[in-house]
């Protein structure tokens, strides 16, 4: 299909206007496309929410500073204990409402077996929420 004018004068030169009927055209489209899908983007069910007030409950966070030593000795927030008296303490802090984090600090010398018993304990008891406390080095 060619596009040419039947005028003698211009018949080798091209055409150098362009044709906004397609371009009109498709922005009509566009324009009808928007303004059925706009109401349906917004579409939302009124309701009459009841109203009530509620203070948030956030005390501080509570947490088990748990550390070992070289010499394998286990320390619970500073004071020296067994390990079977850990896996008791661990057992009563699970069952609390809100278990608290368990910060474990191992020296960078100790046995990996006792960290893992240590980690084996807790998570039987059913804390859940361990961290591994390290020291930042120097720049």
């Amino acid at each position: 299909m060619a596009f040419a004018s039947f005028d003698n004068k211009s018949s080798g030169a091209p055409m150098a206007e362009i044709n906004m009927v397609p371009l009109i055209d498709v922005m009509l489209v566009l324009l009808v496309i928007f303004i059925v899908t706009a109401p349906l983007l917004t579409h939302a069910v009124k309701i009459d929410l009841p109203k009530a007030s509620a203070e948030v409950n956030q005390g501080p966070p509570q947490k088990i500073e748990f550390a070992i030593d070289a010499a394998g000795q286990r320390y619970w927030n500073g004071e020296r204990i067994t390990r079977e008296e850990a896996a008791r303490r661990f057992a009563a802090e699970a069952a609390r409402p809100n278990p608290p984090e368990l910060h474990l600090r191992a020296d960078q010398n100790v046995a990996y077996r006792l960290v893992a018993e240590t980690l084996a304990d807790a998570s039987k008891a059913g804390l859940g929420k361990i961290g591994f406390v390290s020291e930042p080095e120097p720049r």
